[in-house]
């Protein structure tokens, strides 16, 4: 099975932590200042630090389909 890789090439330690990424299925965006109230991710949690089983709240797409839109806290 393939899997796409998103921006990141799978690896959350290539994430700033304050990187915007957006679900590449249904164009939801992660912001780590917000968190992900579904899933009880609180304000603050960097993409890197969801946990494993963490998907898309809108689409319930897997992690790995994310894009890196802004990385923003590389800068």
């Amino acid at each position: 099975m393939n899997t796409f890789e998103g921006s990141y090439l799978g690896d959350r330690a290539r994430i700033a932590p304050g990187a915007l990424l957006e679900c590449k299925i249904c164009w939801y965006r992660y912001d780590p200042a917000a968190g992900d109230p579904q899933w009880q991710v609180p304000a603050g949690t960097p993409f890197a630090a969801l946990p494993p089983h963490w998907c898309c709240p809108q689409c319930e797409g897997a992690a790995e389909q994310f894009m890196v839109v802004d990385d923003a806290g590389a800068r």
